[in-house]
């Protein structure tokens, strides 16, 4: 009896969680920018973990419930190197936490870069992350966001999508007619790749600008180089032994946030690893209890 109880109510519990889940919203119901047609067979795969060969992408929105909400959102850009998209460790998981703080959260599953869906695959996925915060801009009011109050997350090849978004604000590659702001008020980046240059990761760089990539646009994602007094406050979170994207990517956008003078807030563990998600297996440290410290001190959440 006690076992079947347990069961009815984690069933409840999932079914509460997804309940609080919208209906997710295509990206561009008009037809998709900078898109040619699929061939045969590329068709999306998805699973609980991860999206692949995404051709129509979408914004999944977990509005913060109406007894909690602060007014505030983040964008969320899973990682998984512009090869996959990690919507769930990388982007359910976080949303619900977000959620729980009264925090409205956007998923965004976004197209990955692929000469054989999109004319400049280097643009595909800002162009999808820029939409994404427009939309979210456009129905603020719907959501219940309050101005000044919208942020950016991102993961691993997500962190450099998010900052990406962080540092090209100023030259839109959407159709923005009505001139909405496409700047995010603030960036949390986690384990991000930033560099093209030194300490790149390569699967990211090549999936983003091919193989052999010329010297413009190497330094254009080199997002360290594109940091002005403009790019948003930001928070970033590295592990020092993290084998995939070396800590000297956080390292570097974070100098070049002091340089400029933009505030920014740093989290380095000694272990940890990649792609840890959530929750740093290694430490007692709860890292998004330190983000939301960090979002209350910026006013952004009481």
């Amino acid at each position: 009896m006690k076992k079947l109880l347990f069961i009815s109510m984690l069933t409840a519990g999932v079914y509460a969680a997804h309940a609080q889940q919208g209906k997710p919203l295509l990206l561009y119901p008009e037809g998709v920018p900078n898109s040619k047609t699929a061939p045969t067979g590329y068709k999306e795969d998805i699973d609980s973990n991860r999206a692949r060969m995404v051709t129509q992408p979408e914004l999944i929105p977990f509005p913060a419930p109406a007894g909690k909400a602060t007014g505030a959102a983040v964008v969320i850009c899973p990682g998984g190197g512009y090869g996959s998209v990690v919507i769930g460790r990388e982007g359910y998981t976080i949303a619900r936490r977000f959620q729980a703080a009264g925090v409205s959260a956007f998923i965004v599953k976004y197209r990955l870069p692929d000469d054989r869906i999109m004319p400049d695959k280097s643009k595909g996925p800002l162009q999808d992350a820029q939409r994404a915060l427009q939309l979210v801009r456009q129905h603020a009011a719907e959501w219940g966001l309050q101005p000044g109050k919208t942020g950016i997350i991102g993961f691993s090849a997500g962190g450099h999508l998010a900052s990406t978004v962080g540092t090209h604000f100023a030259q839109p590659v959407i159709n923005n007619a009505a001139q909405l702001n496409l700047r995010p008020d603030f960036m949390i980046l986690v384990y991000p790749v930033i560099s093209f240059t030194s300490y790149m990761h390569t699967g990211s760089r090549k999936a983003l600008i091919g193989e052999n990539p010329d010297s413009a646009h190497i330094k254009l994602y080199s997002n360290e180089l594109q940091v002005t007094a403009q790019t948003p406050p930001t928070f970033l979170l590295h592990a020092q032994d993290d084998k995939v994207v070396p800590v000297q990517n956080s390292l570097l956008f974070y100098n070049a946030l002091v340089n400029a003078g933009v505030k920014a807030e740093m989290h380095l563990y000694q272990n940890g690893g990649h792609g840890f998600g959530l929750y740093n297996k290694t430490t007692q440290d709860d890292w998004f209890e330190r983000c939301l410290h960090w979002m209350q001190a910026n006013g952004w959440i009481q």
